[in-house]
């Protein structure tokens, strides 16, 4: 290994870790409010990418079908709790968000030339399609079980997660699917070459990870979400809806996945299970962060990244072997220095 091929590892190694970096802050963000560890992150990342191949090409997502189902199915539970508490008045609404939008939405598409439109349209339509998903898969799935055990809900989220990988085969086949880069410029910095779909990557991620602390900072639902996280029972009694809050976090993680997966659909190419080994990373680094500490987290992620693209060349048979194999020491040493809290009932 020379300096240049070790400047090009690195180079690689920062671009998969901004990516760890945004579903470690997602999966720290969804246990903390919700307390649901959550493997099917990396499903997101898959749906998101092929998602938005399936509108390159013309044809309507076949995750439409999915947000359809699941939004019709979410507004005959919520318009039948209505019914039953008197609340007749949240029928319209209840209906226009949950069954309306997707319908909506499919009429949209099919009416649309997808093959044409420009890429950010593209990836706009892409994202509706993929991120509403997120808070039907809390209302139908984790909300009735808001209040069980976390072995409970981790147990959930190995079911949705086997559930979503064998839909998106359904969905979108066995053969992979890469996108057209977002920026064909190259830049050379020194003996290195940085493409332009990189500095999208990097770029993308640094100004999501600003939007959401100022969205954690300066809102009252990111302040809502922070006080849930700190502490459930105290932020139920001051007002602020666990129900809302598991909506809402829900939706931010799924925003996070699309759009990961948006991103990195043209720098590698993307299978119906392929998610799953991202999200594993990304929960490798939020395991750094004792799925607690989003900045430490993201220190974790880069650090997954640069382990991961090193050991690709001393060792590449063995690289996810080493990367997984982080968690070891880390957790033997959280063990040895922190103490045990029984869990909030």
């Amino acid at each position: 290994m020379d300096f240049q091929i070790a400047l090009l590892l690195a180079q690689d190694g920062i671009t998969n870790g901004a990516i760890y970096a945004l579903l470690a802050l997602a999966l720290v963000l969804v246990f903390a409010v919700t307390r649901v560890i959550f493997i099917p992150q990396g499903e997101f990342v898959a749906y998101g990418a092929l998602t938005l191949a399936m509108i390159q090409t013309g044809s309507v997502p076949a995750t439409l079908w999915l947000l359809v189902g699941a939004g019709v199915l979410a507004a005959a539970v919520d318009a039948r709790g209505a019914l039953h508490s008197g609340q007749k008045g949240r029928l319209a609404g209840v209906l226009a968000w949950n069954a309306g939008y997707p319908l909506v939405l499919a009429a949209l598409l099919y009416l649309l030339p997808l093959a044409t439109l420009p890429l950010a349209v593209q990836v706009l339509l892409a994202l509706l399609v993929v991120v509403p998903m997120g808070p039907l898969m809390y209302r139908l799935i984790y909300q009735p079980i808001a209040a069980a055990p976390v072995l409970i809900l981790l147990i959930v989220s190995v079911a949705v997660h086997v559930g979503m990988v064998g839909l998106g085969l359904l969905f979108f086949g066995a053969e992979g699917s890469r996108t057209p880069a977002f920026s064909e410029a190259r830049f050379e910095l020194g003996p290195m070459m940085i493409t332009g779909q990189t500095i999208w990557v990097v770029a993308a991620s640094i100004v999501l990870i600003v939007a959401l602390y100022q969205f954690f900072g300066r809102t009252i639902y990111g302040k809502a979400l922070r006080a849930t996280a700190m502490n459930r029972n105290g932020a139920r009694l001051m007002g602020i809806s666990p129900a809302l809050a598991g909506r809402l976090t829900f939706l931010l993680a799924a925003l996070i996945g699309a759009l990961s997966g948006v991103l990195i659909a043209p720098i590698t190419t993307i299978y119906y299970d392929t998610g799953f080994l991202i999200g594993l990373k990304g929960f490798v680094a939020a395991i750094v962060g004792g799925l607690a500490s989003y900045p430490i987290a993201a220190a974790g992620a880069v650090l997954v990244g640069l382990l991961e693209a090193f050991s690709s060349f001393w060792a590449s048979a063995y690289k996810e072997v080493i990367v997984f194999t982080l968690i070891i020491p880390v957790l033997l040493w959280r063990s040895l220095t922190s103490h045990h809290v029984e869990e909030e009932e």
